[in-house]
């Protein structure tokens, strides 16, 4: 057993407790929270905040050889062709790479991942890792002919992840065709678990194709020689053309949401969906310089979550840095809520919120310290580490 006393205790699903203690067993489940002095002459005494492990819903663990080799800032379309370019490797790099980074995700404090998959190169390291991961077999194909084909690859893919935790997900607006959206829904219709998890609105480049028909995606769709005569402009922006096309029976998490406005999100509420958003700002600045208008999204009564993306597109793979440039750019955000979107929401999105998330008695949450916080603000000095 180990006892923990810290200036904060924040158990998420309650308020922070002043010198709180925290009791957990060996394996790791929590035995108390308290503002009690146990009596105990083993307690370790911390200086900061004590609080759950962090959950990642947003990460591609099999491009973590890709660190460093796509040149920042140049907008969405090149990130795209870069990857495509450079994405095969030797498999032990790639391999190798992996290990590390779920290495250091578990080192920055996380505990669980929703990781994005286009190839089976990660299940033994998942099946070996400390972290809890659900792995989503993502299908690509915007060419409706290929439909079928393209949605039967994932199908396998998502089973070879088993008996982990994986399911079958579209990867974004652009990449999917309306008819291969539709062999997704009635799969998650007839499915008890099927989480779904779709790049949403990474750049203005994807509202502008959809809108008009003009814009960057033309010379993406010609660079991989992707035939779109078929399509026709929706005259709306892209999430509002996929969300009437997305199962009512599963849950939905839209990730970057870099353009997403008001509107868009009034219209997401017309529908009978079970909407979660990730923020992912760590590599929406690496891509596009640019920041989602994370304020439009609070209180609107969606479950707000965090991811970092991939090495391929962010220097780091920790949740507290991404709570950090969100505090940098929306001063107003507190450290609690940031919190609450680092840990309990992410567990409710994948449905782990009965052993994570939160510091309550039974659970295994992972245990954190977080010290150089001015106050409750996050700064250029505050650091985890993990103590569970």
């Amino acid at each position: 057993m180990k006892i923990f006393r810290a200036d904060y205790v924040f158990p998420v699903c309650a308020d922070p407790i002043k010198n709180g203690v925290v009791a957990v067993d060996d394996n790791g489940k929590i035995i108390s929270v308290s503002a009690n002095n146990p009596g105990s002459e083993y307690v370790e005494e911390l200086s900061g905040v004590v609080c759950p492990g962090f959950v990642n819903t947003h990460c591609h663990l099999e491009l973590s050889h890709l660190k460093d080799k796509v040149t920042p800032k140049r907008g969405l379309i090149n990130f795209i062709k870069d990857i495509q370019s450079i994405r095969n490797a030797d498999s032990k790099a790639i391999t190798d790479a992996a290990i590390k980074a779920d290495q250091q995700m578990y080192d920055n404090g996380i505990v669980a991942v929703g990781d994005i998959c286009n190839s089976n190169v990660t299940i033994p390291i998942k099946a070996q890792s400390k972290l809890y991961y659900h792995s989503f077999s993502e299908v690509f194909s915007f060419l409706p002919e290929r439909a079928q084909e393209a949605f039967d690859k994932a199908v396998s893919l998502a089973n070879e992840f088993k008996p982990g935790s994986s399911s079958v997900t579209a990867h974004s607006p652009y990449s999917v065709s309306k008819e291969l959206y539709r062999l997704i829904k009635h799969y998650s219709d007839t499915t008890d678990k099927n989480l779904l998890s779709i790049h949403n609105q990474e750049s203005e480049e994807e509202n502008k194709f959809f809108r008009y028909r003009l814009g960057g995606f033309l010379d993406l769709y010609d660079h991989f020689g992707i035939d779109i005569a078929y399509f026709k402009s929706q005259a709306r922006n892209s999430v509002q053309t996929i969300i009437p096309l997305l199962s009512n029976k599963q849950d939905i998490l839209l990730v970057h949401n870099t353009c997403t406005n008001l509107k868009d999100i009034y219209f997401i509420k017309r529908f009978d969906k079970k909407v979660h958003f990730c923020f992912c700002p760590g590599a929406n600045l690496y891509i596009e310089d640019k920041m989602p208008k994370i304020e439009l999204f609070i209180d609107q009564g969606f479950n707000l979550t965090l991811g970092t993306d991939s090495l391929a597109s962010n220097t780091k793979l920790c949740i507290l840095n991404e709570m950090q440039i969100i505090q940098d750019k929306f001063p107003s955000i507190s450290f609690d809520r940031l919190l609450q979107w680092a840990t309990i929401n992410g567990a409710k999105y994948l449905g782990i919120s009965d052993e994570k998330g939160t510091l309550e008695a039974g659970k295994t949450p992972g245990l954190n310290l977080i010290t150089g916080l001015d106050g409750l603000k996050i700064t250029p000095e505050t650091k985890v580490k993990r103590l569970v």
